[in-house]
């Protein structure tokens, strides 16, 4: 049985899309638009605040996804695909205000984690991420379902605190205060585990 996308046109399933991409057929790319262009689009421009922007790293995930496929073949397109496009968000993010913070929620989003787990960079960190990407994982799984969606909806796709609140039918100051007490939480959860914080 095929999949229908949100206004309910019939489209490939996603193993029938990876095949496209390793048969290296350029129609891959127009389906997986098709498909996934909205979700890749809403979480880079949840990220950089321009639709501009979030279109050309809508484009550059198709060409990462066409770069990956092979030796890559995703169990889930739609994880594989928003990550690429999440981390060229970021990059470009990064890139765009290297020098100031502003603008969109990216900056307050990296605000309110900065209390649970350090911005350092060298290589003792950077060994250190699959452990705490692992610590997370299993923090996560701790929470409620609500909370797990509150949670990942800010600081995965980096949603504005209004958009959370009438999406999981809460209260703006609901929203924030569950944040807040997830932000220690999970600073106290990383603190077991042995992160230095």
């Amino acid at each position: 049985m095929r999949d229908k996308n949100e206004t309910g046109v019939t489209v490939l399933k996603d193993s029938e899309i990876v095949q496209l991409y390793w048969e290296r057929k350029p129609e891959a790319i127009s389906v997986t638009s098709d498909k996934y262009g909205g979700y890749c689009k809403s979480i880079a421009k949840s990220i950089l605040g321009s639709a501009e922007d979030a279109e050309e790293c809508v484009n550059d995930t198709y060409m990462n996804a066409w770069n990956s496929m092979p030796p890559h073949k995703p169990a889930m397109l739609s994880t594989f695909l928003g990550k690429i496009a999440r981390n060229l968000a970021f990059n470009r993010y990064k890139s765009n205000h290297a020098d100031k913070r502003g603008g969109g929620e990216l900056p307050a989003v990296l605000d309110e984690l900065e209390e649970c787990v350090s911005g350092k960079s060298d290589v003792e960190q950077e060994l250190d991420n699959k452990e705490l990407a692992n610590a997370i994982s299993g923090f996560l799984r701790s929470l409620s379902s609500q909370q797990r969606k509150v949670f990942v909806c800010r600081y995965w796709y980096s949603d504005r605190i209004s958009d959370i609140a009438d999406r999981c039918g809460m209260k703006v100051g609901a929203v924030t205060m569950t944040l807040s007490r997830l932000r220690l939480k999970l600073r106290s959860y990383l603190l077991e585990k042995g992160f230095d914080l």
